[in-house]
């Protein structure tokens, strides 16, 4: 180490021009801007200095600053310190210099003082780029520096560990990003009715992040739309899919979703709602697979299963029944080779442990169902020894950087979010919608009747600030559920729903929905006018499946009633926003939403890493 070398330990003084005299040779000179001197000595003390001097090699040290000059200089086994002032001398007084000490069996870090670290949390999660280093100080005490040299020489302290930078790109499984050609491990979910709209997924894929276009409960001419504009902006992109929803009352309907997906090129589905594996979904996975020219398994078409349930996992995680597939090549569905190729591979690679989810959800704790569905995965990899990875994702309540830590910190491969996403500018949503978003607390939600499963009780969770929807929808099933027909239900109950609810007369909802289905499901209608009370559900779900558009539209006049699928993330997310340039609704967009959720998590990483080591308390 040279004498120059420390000029760099005396920048911390911000001298307007230093001086180091050695006992041989020149002095070393340096000029900077000046004005820090006083204030820095008053916060530094002599400490960079003592420092310096310990170097036997230097014979003294002069700081000048206008009018104020420190000059310290070498006096057999100390030094003498003089501090002048426009030429008047303030202090004039000996110092000790401690002789370099070794340290013995302990690694050893040369800190650049002026790269002090003041607040070490605070700097690891908002800097994970940046590499920190702990030393403990002449009074045993941790301090951490960003800047400095490993080894021994002037100045050197113990060294108590290091937090090297943490890209988000590192967190979760490496194999994920590489089969779904993205950058980090992080999927934006396909939020139903569209709202997990194409500029959503465009904007997603255009920043190498993979979403999922909200295909579920759209009619199949806005689904076309929808993928063919997609299709023709991403090319030959591979980051981006659709969800496929179970449709066990119009399994039709779910055919020719997967027919489009293959129309259209589409190599990844989102598939949710499913309790078992489906002849659609099965279809669209195997009709994908082949051997290139040197015998290499090629699988274009990925399935992503979001599933709350053990045995719901299993199914997709094993491969697909011999009697589904032999049923899929008598058809035509698939080919010989495909079905062969398919029995020795899973349904799914990427399982998504479905928590405390808006929308359909089964309220399931993540801590207790990922660590089970990995389990569950562990446990089918070794049984069936396949060639490809199994992997598995969380979703359902993370709205916030240690939300995201928590779930890689427990194993996740891949983190999917949905909620928050409502709330960026690409969602297929109104502004009244969103803005009723960026309001809400982790506390502001509900459970109310599902417009799809309504019969059969089946729940949704929603925004409750600012909305009836759950209040209103679960009277509306009371009251299927203790009468036999519209009919039955007392006049003046009647009366309020069609005042307060409907806003219009049942029989004229009625009608509407009549032709709704006769045009969807003639069969439906045939049925209702047979069967009063089911006659009746067709009705009460008119107002569920409105609830939902009202929202998408943001029909100010019924705000009171909107259906708006929504998790406890929301609110995590609002209040960690606060007062970050994501709090106003206009800054949110969904890749600053992902971004910033993964470099935050990046930093509750690295202050996990400096708690491992005992870096922090």
């Amino acid at each position: 180490m040279s004498i120059a070398s420390h000029l760099q330990t005396l920048d911390a003084y911000g001298a307007g021009a230093v001086r180091i005299v050695p006992h041989d040779g020149e002095p070393e000179l340096q000029l900077g801007e000046g004005g820090g001197l006083e204030a820095s000595y008053e916060s530094h003390g002599r400490g960079p200095l003592v420092e310096v001097l310990r170097d036997a090699r230097v014979h003294g040290v002069t700081l000048a600053d206008g009018p104020l000059e420190i000059e310290a200089t070498r006096r057999g086994s100390g030094a003498r310190l003089v501090v002048r002032h426009d030429g008047a001398t303030l202090v004039d007084e000996p110092i000790e210099i401690p002789p370099p000490s070794p340290i013995q069996g302990e690694a050893a870090f040369r800190p650049s003082p002026p790269s002090r670290v003041v607040d070490p949390a605070g700097a690891l999660r908002k800097h994970p780029h940046l590499a920190l280093y702990a030393v403990k100080d002449e009074l045993d005490r941790t301090v951490w520096y960003s800047r400095g040299w490993h080894g021994r020489g002037l100045g050197e302290r113990p060294l108590v560990g290091q937090v090297p930078a943490i890209a988000p790109g590192t967190l979760g499984s490496a194999s994920f990003c590489a089969t779904h050609h993205t950058r980090m491990a992080y999927v934006a979910g396909a939020m139903a009715g569209g709202i997990a709209s194409a500029d959503l997924v465009i904007a997603m894929a255009e920043a190498d992040l993979l979403g999922f276009f909200g295909a579920g409960g759209l009619p199949l001419p806005a689904v076309r739309d929808n993928v063919a504009r997609m299709a023709e902006r991403l090319g030959d992109r591979q980051n981006w899919g659709c969800n496929l929803l179970h449709n066990p009352a119009e399994p039709a309907v779910e055919e020719q979703t997967v027919d489009l997906y293959l129309e259209f090129g589409v190599t990844r589905v989102s598939a949710s709602a499913y309790m078992d594996l489906s002849p659609a979904v099965v279809r669209y996975r195997a009709s994908g697979l082949s051997r290139a020219a040197d015998g290499t398994l090629v699988a274009r078409h990925h399935v992503l299963a979001k599933v709350s349930r053990p045995e719901v996992a299993e199914k997709f995680l094993r491969p697909p029944p011999k009697s589904l597939l032999d049923e899929l090549v008598a058809k035509g569905g698939i080919t010989a080779e495909q079905a062969e190729l398919a029995a020795g591979l899973p349904t799914a690679c990427d399982i998504t442990a479905e928590a405390d989810s808006g929308g359909h959800t089964d309220h399931r704790p993540l801590v207790v169902l990922l660590p089970i569905l990995q389990d569950l995965r562990d446990r089918v990899q070794d049984e069936e020894n396949y060639p490809v990875e199994l992997r598995v994702g969380a979703a359902g309540g993370l709205g916030t950087p240690r939300s995201i830590w928590a779930a890689f910190a427990m194993g996740a491969d891949y983190v999917l979010t949905g909620s928050v996403n409502q709330a960026a500018k690409e969602a297929g949503t109104s502004d009244l919608t969103r803005a009723m978003l960026a309001e809400a607390a982790y506390t502001d939600v509900a459970s109310g009747p599902a417009p799809d499963m309504f019969e059969l009780g089946a729940k949704v969770q929603v925004l409750s600030r600012g909305s009836m929807y759950a209040r209103r929808a679960q009277q509306l099933y009371d009251l299927y559920k203790a009468h036999p027909s519209m009919d039955d239900i007392p006049a003046n109950v009647r009366s309020k729903l069609e005042k307060q609810i409907f806003k219009r007369p049942l029989a004229e909802v009625w009608e509407g929905t009549r032709d709704y289905w006769q045009e969807r499901d003639p069969a439906q209608v045939a049925r209702a006018e047979k069967e009063p009370r089911h006659k009746m559900a067709l009705t009460f779900r008119w107002y569920l499946g409105m609830t939902s558009r009202w929202a998408r539209i943001g029909d100010d006049d019924r705000k009171r009633d909107f259906q708006i699928w929504c998790g406890p993330a929301m609110g995590g997310f609002n209040a960690w926003a606060a007062g970050t340039d994501l709090e106003p609704l206009q800054a949110r967009s969904v890749v600053s939403i992902a971004d910033a959720l993964m470099t935050g998590a990046a930093g509750e990483a690295r202050v996990a890493l400096a708690r491992t080591q005992g870096m922090l308390g």
